[in-house]
């Protein structure tokens, strides 16, 4: 119960169970109460404190037939919702009552919470906030100024609680909580005075049964409740007295077998002789024991020790294998650290090797530029020392020349100068014929050399497929033995290092991997897609955190060269796999990787989510119909793209072709896929040989046109000769038929030009030398730097050969050893499991000797010296235990006496002293009820009279007149009204009253409910639907009145009237709901109680 805001006649204790005995009050025995009672509340006014408790807002989603209603925000005085019917005002109240923890037959709309999920929908959400401020506010530094109710309702019937601060933060999901802010706020939403809907006020206001009224008030004033709490309290004091009057005949009959226990223990007669021997014997049989089982510990031992021995002849093999292991392992590394070397070396060289080539032929070239720059120089020189010749002995001979040619002579120079130019004319028609041919030659030279090349990277292609296939034959083949081999050479060795550090505690989580290992197809025909999909994820592995992942790759690198290590994922490790339901893909007719995959570990499950998204990939097996399902029409939902069953990958506007023909890792029929590779790996090496053929070919061809053109080279030299020699013989003739003719200064001049021009070429001869031999220099050193490293190429790939059969011959090494220490290990382990066990053995019977020892000085403290055996111990033992009972059978069990004296005494004493506590306690309890009966009865006059007062106080606000009778006796209440003067007329009873009026009447008594009732929030459905605008205005004035002297509380009002003639105030909102869809429908709701026609 919260803090009461008004003058209460109640003590703190009022709310405890009353017993279930009434007394009738005459209304003239409290005439004198019921004026201090006016006077008191005519003078007295209600302070305003915080508010605690009353709503602020309220939200609804999908229920009753509403698909979302709200967020409302109430006012915190008065708040009238107003709306037609079917807008959803009921609703409000509805989810009011429910949100706040009321069952469904409260709010008269149902049996079931699932009626309150709108039809088509599979849940409902109720959202309502509490104010929670000022000093009785609800653990204010948690939630804040706010408390946030969320309720959801399932289709079943269930529902479920999210309790949130202001801020939004989840504070509870328990009812429990939410019961303790009811609690603390003192909301009751079963309670009438807190909400009263149209249902309720039919049943017990509008009733003609006056028995009805007064359940509606004792359910209002909560003392309905504290009368069934007296009832079940007197209820139990009645079974408690029962049970003291059933106790104390019990307790008669315990004493007298107390007594007579007593009695037959005095009368026995003892066997302490016997007995004291037979204790001496039980103490010796103990110690005896003992002495047996440390006999027995002795061979043991003896036994472990001499295993312990031979511990260190394992151990030494092991260890010796061990190293062996170890030097096999690093001899390995070595060679495939040498061998990597040798092919950084080879990848190295191979671009120097390339750059080399291409500036040896641009030296070359300019070598050859050089030369031919340098030869027609020389062949100038040689032109102009031979004109030099000529013009010296053509000045001679004009000097030294007296006589006149002969005509015959003329005649002789002029035929053989014609004979001279046709032969000059087809040489030179010869030179140009083979110039031509040699450019031809020279074609085809570059030709040749060109797919020399293009065939050359055609056949280290072939290899290095032709390396890939057999690599992986070898795979394959290893596979049939051992199936992780088909994920690398060298996983078989990496899973058996990764369990050696696993239980080493190297690793918090042992490491998952090969993924693809724990992966099986249901339709085989889908492996080449699956493969397509997932790629280098098949060879990946995965661990649970980065310290573990660290650790692996340290472990990898022992295996893997660097840049050829598997995948490492890390992703934390899940128990279940993901839920994707809402993100996956779904297609009536083709499945996604993931449905297709039978996938063993959820991690692998998670990872491959993860990492490729395998709930959104379709697999289709034909492409034209992967096509059609990703391009012509729009993807299906949540569908990225699409493998088909030959590999190729399908988005919505693009299409790229797998670039293999089959699958490597996942397939299962082993021996197909060797055949299928075997098959390849001819085909390539056929391919290879072929390659080599042409290549032959080509190298001769290229030799030979190499040969044609640098014959047809030396042809136009000679022939260039030949061609000089005619022209200079020419110009022989015709300066022999000219000479007399031309002046002899003219030939000097022409003579020491000719000089002039001679040492020019000389000067220019003499640097191109120099240049010449810079370039022949420059060349040679750059052929020299080719040759290093083709030498250097040939030399590694020489080296590498042998390299490469020493690490295949390093495996099988490694292989072997760790076979033996595989051995030895096996060995060890069944050495150290005998020894185990006879520690164990040992362990136990040392286990047994302490127990026997702990027995034995329970027995008897001090250890004994025993020579006797434990056999013969026993023999006597069981003599003098016959002896003993022979005796007991005289005289009676002593032992058995002495308990049976024991527990009767021990149930007399304990029947007795809780027959007592219970007549103490039925007399403190009957105290205690009659004084909070008498303190029930006082609080129920207090809450009567109080609602009388109230009640005539607001019939005064009309001028009507009238009393409520309360009998409480019979459980009656009855309401007499009269409209007008009360000295003109009787008083009638409430049947006698228009609608209007007898509504308005009911106001008034719900009012002067609300003035005595405690609750920080009251609900009003429909209150004014049978009033008149008269009845209704005056109605309306007292709640505003009420209203307005309780600020503290309140007020929410629902009404089917516009209310637009409400006074404009601060304290007053209103909120109007929107009509209702056209089409909507109304649940199906059975009423429980039929609507009572009016008079």
């Amino acid at each position: 119960m919260g803090k009461r805001k008004e003058k209460s006649f109640s003590n703190p204790g009022y709310h405890k169970r009353p017993r279930q005995e009434y007394t009738d009050e005459s209304d003239d025995e409290l005439d004198e109460e019921y004026s201090q009672l006016q006077s008191s509340s005519n003078s007295s006014s209600q302070s305003i404190s915080e508010e605690v408790g009353i709503i602020e807002s309220i939200q609804l989603k999908n229920f009753m037939c509403h698909s979302m209603l709200g967020p409302f925000q109430f006012g915190s005085n008065v708040n009238f919702v107003v709306g037609n019917n079917g807008s959803g005002k009921s609703a409000v109240l509805t989810a009011l009552i429910v949100g706040l923890g009321g069952k469904a037959t409260t709010t008269n709309r149902g049996s079931s919470l699932k009626v309150f999920v709108k039809d088509g929908q599979t849940s409902a959400d109720v959202s309502i906030t509490l104010r929670n401020r000022g000093k009785d506010a609800y653990k204010a530094g948690v939630y804040g100024d706010s408390i946030i109710v969320n309720q959801h309702i399932s289709m079943d019937g269930s529902r479920s609680y999210k309790l949130k601060s202001k801020t939004g933060t989840l504070i509870s999901s328990k009812k429990e909580e939410l019961t303790a802010i009811l609690d603390h706020f003192n909301i009751q939403v079963d309670n009438p005075v807190s909400v009263l809907t149209q249902e309720m006020s039919k049943h017990f206001l509008q009733s003609k049964n006056e028995g009805d009224k007064y359940k509606f008030f004792m359910k209002a004033t909560q003392l309905e409740q504290m009368k069934v709490d007296y009832s079940y309290i007197m209820e139990t004091k009645a079974r408690t007295h029962d049970q003291i009057e059933q106790g104390v005949g019990l307790l008669q009959e315990l004493r007298q077998y107390y007594l007579e226990k007593e009695e037959r223990y005095k009368s026995i007669a003892f066997v302490s002789e016997m007995q004291n021997n037979l204790e001496d014997l039980k103490h010796k049989m103990a110690w005896a024991v003992v002495n047996e089982t440390e006999k027995e510990i002795k061979p043991i031992k003896d036994s472990i020790n001499i295993e312990e021995g031979r511990t260190e002849k394992y151990d030494a093999k092991l260890q010796e294998w061990q190293v062996k292991v170890n030097e096999a392992e690093e001899k390995f590394r070595a060679i495939q650290d040498k061998l990597e070397k040798i092919s950084e070396e080879a990848q190295a060289l191979q671009p120097q090797c390339v750059h080399l080539k291409a500036d040896v032929q641009a030296k070359r070239k300019a070598y050859n530029e050089a030369e031919a720059h340098y030869n027609r120089y020389r062949t100038e020189l040689k032109g102009r020392e031979k004109d030099d010749e000529l013009l010296q002995k053509q000045i001679e001979e004009l000097k030294n020349s007296a006589d006149q040619i002969s005509e015959p002579e003329k005649l002789e120079r002029q035929k053989k100068m014609t004979q001279l130019k046709e032969q000059l004319k087809l040489m030179r028609d010869h030179e140009v014929i083979m110039v031509q041919e040699m450019d031809q030659f020279q074609q085809a030279v570059y030709k040749y050399r060109e797919e020399y090349a293009r065939l050359k990277r055609e056949e280290l292609d072939v290899k290095q497929a032709l390396d890939i296939k057999q690599r992986q034959l070898k795979e394959l083949k290893d596979s049939k033995t051992n199936r992780l081999k088909r994920f690398g050479q060298h996983v078989p060795v990496l899973l058996e290092a990764i369990e050696n550090a696993y239980r080493q505690g190297h690793f918090k989580h042992k490491p998952i991997g090969p993924l693809g290992a724990f992966i099986r197809l249901k339709d085989a025909e889908l492996t080449l897609a699956v493969e397509a999909c997932l790629k280098t994820l098949l060879q990946a592995f995965c661990c649970d955190n980065h310290h573990d992942e660290r650790t692996l790759q340290t472990l990898m690198s022992k295996f893997y060269p660097t840049g050829y290590r598997p995948q490492i994922i890390v992703s934390r490790f899940q128990n279940e796999v993901y839920d994707v339901r809402r993100r996956a893909v779904y297609h009536p007719e083709f499945p996604s990787v993931l449905t297709a995959l039978e996938i063993d570990n959820t991690v692998v499950a998670n990872c491959l989510i993860d990492m490729r998204g395998i709930e959104t990939i379709l697999l289709i097996k034909s492409n034209q119909k992967a096509r059609e399902v990703m391009q012509s029409n729009r993807p299906p939902k949540n569908c990225r793209e699409a493998f088909t069953a030959e590999g190729d990958q399908v988005f919505e506007r693009r299409y790229y072709s797998s670039e293999n023909t089959r699958p490597r890792f996942l397939s299962k029929d082993v021996e197909a896929e060797i055949s299928h590779l075997q098959e390849e790996v001819e085909n390539k090496m056929a391919q290879l040989s072929i390659f080599q053929k042409r290549l032959q070919n080509i190298e001769k061809e290229t030799r030979e046109n190499e040969d044609y053109r640098n014959h047809r080279c030396r042809q136009q030299k000679e022939l260039q000769t030949k061609i000089r020699r005619i022209n200079i013989e020419i110009t022989d003739l015709e300066n022999v038929e000219e000479h007399q003719s031309v002046d002899i200064s003219a030939l000097e001049d022409e003579a020491q030009e000719n000089k002039n021009k001679m040492e020019s070429v000389k000067e220019h001869m003499q640097q191109q030398t120099g240049k010449l031999e810079e370039l022949k220099n420059i060349l040679r050193v750059a052929e020299h730097k080719l040759e290093e490293i083709k030498e250097k190429l040939h030399q590694v790939e020489e080296i590498a050969s042998p390299v490469k059969d020493e690490l295949n011959q390093a495996d099988l090494e490694v292989e072997k050893s760790k076979h033996h220490r595989q051995h030895y290990e096996e060995k060890q382990k069944e050495h150290l499991a005998s020894i185990k066990k006879l520690k164990e053995e040992l362990a136990a019977k040392e286990k047994e000797l302490k127990e026997k020892i702990a027995q034995a000085t329970q027995i008897y403290p001090q250890r004994m010296e025993v020579n006797r055996t434990v056999k013969s111990l026993d023999t006597e033992m069981n003599r003098l235990r016959d002896k003993i009972n022979s005796e007991r059978e005289h005289h009676g069990n002593r032992e058995e006496i002495i308990k049976q004296l024991l527990e009767a005494k021990d149930k007399y004493q304990d029947a007795e002293g809780k027959v007592k506590n219970l007549k103490k306690f039925i007399k403190l309890l009957d105290q205690i009820m009659t004084e909070r009966y008498k303190m029930y009865q006082q609080f129920r006059r207090c809450l009567t009279f109080r609602c009388k007062f109230y009640f005539n106080c607001l019939l005064h606000q009309r001028s009507y007149s009238g009393k409520i009778s309360f009998d409480h006796k019979n459980e009656t209440l009855s309401i007499t009204v009269q409209p007008g003067d009360v000295n003109k007329a009787a008083v009638n009873d409430m049947r006698s009253l228009s609608g209007g009026e007898r509504s308005f009447s009911t106001v008034c008594f719900i009012l002067s409910l609300w003035s005595i009732a405690e609750s920080p929030f009251r609900c009003l459905d429909e209150f004014d639907v049978y009033m008149d605008m008269v009845n209704r205005r005056i109605s309306m004035d007292l709640m505003l009145q009420m209203a307005d002297s309780q600020r503290h509380r309140q007020f929410i009002l629902l009404t089917p009237q516009s209310m637009s003639s409400l006074p404009t105030s601060s304290l007053i909102r209103i909120l109007r709901m929107q009509d209702p869809e056209r089409g909507q429908t109304t649940l199906n709701f059975q009423r429980r109680h039929q609507e009572e026609e009016e008079d």
